[in-house]
């Protein structure tokens, strides 16, 4: 498993000690020194959109600095998924955290209850 995260974010925080709790073992990357590539993030958005059928867009730090910054709100909709994913890749601040990939799940955001079911954690 793998957990991308930012070590200063309390909801990453939060998560990885969730990990731990559930006795999860990972490999934890931190999402801004070793920001996710193209490929991973074109992989991991084919996986997820296949589960979710959610937007690309839920694949970015809508909260973040950058993200405003860049004024994406405005932008995104007439970006293309493959100009997005490239913007993804040039900074892991961009993209939402934590990120949890397994062999099954793609997982932006912590939310603990699909985290739970990802894993396949009881209650």
């Amino acid at each position: 498993m793998l957990f991308l995260h930012y070590p200063k974010c309390t909801t990453c925080q939060k998560a990885a000690k969730w990990l731990a709790d559930q006795g999860a073992a990972f490999e934890a990357r931190d999402i801004k020194s070793d920001n996710p590539t193209l490929a991973e993030l074109t992989e991991w958005h084919r996986r997820w959109y296949q589960t979710s059928g959610l937007p690309l867009k839920r694949f970015f730090n809508t909260s973040g600095l950058q993200y405003r910054a860049l004024g994406l709100k405005d932008k995104l909709a007439d970006m293309s998924e493959e100009e997005q994913l490239a913007l993804l890749a040039t900074d892991g601040m961009l993209v939402k955290r934590p990120l949890l990939v397994t062999e099954t799940a793609v997982l932006p955001g912590f939310k603990e209850e699909a985290w739970r079911e990802a894993l396949q954690v009881r209650g």
